[in-house]
């Protein structure tokens, strides 16, 4: 019996062996919860062989039977999750990348982006970043790569440097939209951004001409407390210079202290402009009150601002409030602020109102600029006074303004509806002397004047130097000029310009064809006009 004992012994003993590398095998294989997994052998044996240096093939050779999973890569990466062993864990990453029927999850990648970062191999973290990024570049909205770095940053005792890196290779992807929407995840699991990341993305917004979503990224940032450097300020600036608007907020800050203002100032009152500009009054004036308390902006460009966030509340009585308050703890007021005032008085229908305040910032040494005298003239024209507008034009021509186009338009549209079309016309001659561009609208406005007094050379005059200028009449002149030359009786002449609506993409109006046909009838006629109310009714 116990010879048989020894015989048996050794066929056990294999058979044995041979069972526990099967269990093994089949337990690695399988995925199952964390705390029921049992492959610490495995896991301290590929890092006892990568710590010892062991070359790809002796390890291939050595684990040619071990099936990878996402939980054994995990347990192997967070064994070598101290600086010190980073280079080891970053080898195991790229040897365990290239075993058979195995791709690294995004848990890997986080776990493994988190050890370099903490090890400061930041040129390795950001080529896993790109790599796990460009895997999901078709879909903007997955956060896997962000939850990842998320789900793995405590048990790594990583650093948010890590977010501010991302952000960074973001960017040099120019995956912006992909960046903007999980910054705001971020922010809601606790992280903010740096001043540096904030930068990166102002900078590839900048350079890309996105100059609304750059002024959104600031405020967001100032809304953050992460407060702008020179860089900051500098790309700023630049996307001002590209959208045509540094030289009018520098002017605007001018009219408000008296005297030039330095890039950051510019750059912050323009973002509280703009975000007021929109409509947000709450947000805006919020974002200037923390501005204020960092010395970001001057005290009497803030009271200007603030006085402005109430004009755009629509309330008259809300603004002089506010106006006379500042007033009596020593603010200045200012051209700008006058401006203004003046505006709500004329929107307001008070016309003699704002006429008064002009005088009386004039008596106080301030100078009215164009925006003053645009919203005197559009009061004016509101208002019908005319006479009135005529006086407000010849003064602005003697300051050297000239009015804007649409403000323009507005008065010579009420001048030659009190039937001054003579005047008007006169007026823009003398406008065009002075460099003004005048556009489709103010011939339209004046053609439609001549009309109403039957002068046909003077609206030809008119169309001629619409083409001369490259301008397009619209319907309104055609029919104008249509309509005159049939009461003149030069009905050759009509149809030409019949013809030249016809072939251009306009569709000739019903009152075009009414008023041949109607010429045509008291002509007797009636065959042609019989031709033109078909043609009319074919054209529909």
């Amino acid at each position: 019996m116990a010879l048989l004992r020894q015989k048996l012994s050794p066929i056990v003993l294999s058979s044995s062996k041979i069972s526990l590398c099967l269990s093994i095998r089949k337990l690695i294989s399988t995925p199952v919860a964390d705390d029921l997994i049992n492959d610490d052998a495995t896991v301290n044996s590929i890092c006892e062989s990568f710590t010892r240096r062991q070359s790809w093939d002796a390890l291939s050779r050595k684990f040619q039977f071990l099936e990878l999973n996402d939980l054994l890569v995990q347990k192997v990466l967070l064994k070598f999750q101290q600086p010190v062993d980073a280079k080891l864990a970053l080898g195991f990453f790229h040897w365990s990348a290239k075993r058979k029927n195995f791709n690294h999850g995004s848990q890997s990648y986080g776990i493994m982006i988190h050890i370099l970062v903490k090890a400061r191999l930041v040129l390795d973290a950001r080529a896993l970043l790109q790599s796990i990024l460009k895997k999901n570049e078709g879909n903007s909205f997955d956060y896997s790569v962000v939850d990842s770095l998320l789900d793995s940053y405590k048990v790594t005792g990583s650093s948010p440097f890590v977010f501010d890196l991302l952000v960074q290779t973001c960017a040099k992807l120019r995956l912006i939209d992909f960046a903007l929407c999980f910054c705001s995840h971020l922010e809601e699991r606790g992280f903010s951004l740096s001043l540096i990341s904030f930068n990166t993305l102002i900078h590839v917004l900048e350079k890309s001409d996105e100059n609304r979503k750059v002024w959104k990224i600031y405020e967001q940032m100032i809304g953050k407390r992460v407060y702008p450097n020179a860089i900051t300020v500098r790309i700023m600036i630049n996307s001002l210079c590209k959208e045509g608007k540094l030289q009018e907020t520098s002017d605007m800050l001018n009219r408000i202290h008296g005297s030039r203002c330095s890039a950051s100032l510019i750059v912050n009152a323009c973002l509280i402009y703009r975000i007021l500009e929109e409509g947000r009054v709450e947000d805006g004036v919020m974002l200037l009150k923390r501005m204020l308390q960092k010395n970001m902006v001057l005290d009497d460009i803030a009271y200007s601002l603030i006085v402005y966030a109430k004009v755009k509340t629509g309330s008259i009585t809300s603004t002089w409030e506010v106006f006379e308050e500042m007033s009596k703890r020593g603010f200045q007021a200012n051209s700008f602020i006058y401006t203004l005032l003046i505006g709500v008085h004329c929107r307001g229908g008070e016309v003699e109102e704002a006429h008064c305040l002009m005088q009386e910032m004039e008596n106080m040494g301030l100078k009215p600029y164009s925006e003053t005298f645009n919203l005197l003239i559009e009061g004016c024209a509101i208002s019908g006074h005319s006479e009135e507008i005529l006086r407000m034009c010849e003064k602005m021509l003697e300051r050297g303004f000239l009015p804007s186009c649409s403000v323009f338009n507005v008065a010579i549209a009420k001048i030659c509806e009190e039937g001054d079309v003579k005047k008007a016309n006169e007026l823009l001659t003398i406008l065009l002397d002075k460099g003004f561009l005048p556009d489709e609208t103010t011939y339209t406005n004046l053609i439609i004047g001549y009309r109403k007094s039957g002068e046909i050379l003077e609206i030809l005059k008119l169309y001629y130097e619409m083409e001369a200028r490259l301008l397009s009449p619209g319907i309104s002149v055609f029919f104008a000029l249509i309509g005159s030359l049939c009461q003149s009786g030069r009905l050759e002449e009509a149809e030409k310009y019949l013809k030249i609506v016809k072939d251009s993409s306009l569709t000739p109006s019903l009152s075009i064809y009414q008023a041949l046909i109607l010429f045509y009838l008291k002509k007797g006629n009636r065959a042609k006009a019989l031709e033109l109310y078909n043609e009319m009714m074919f054209d529909g």
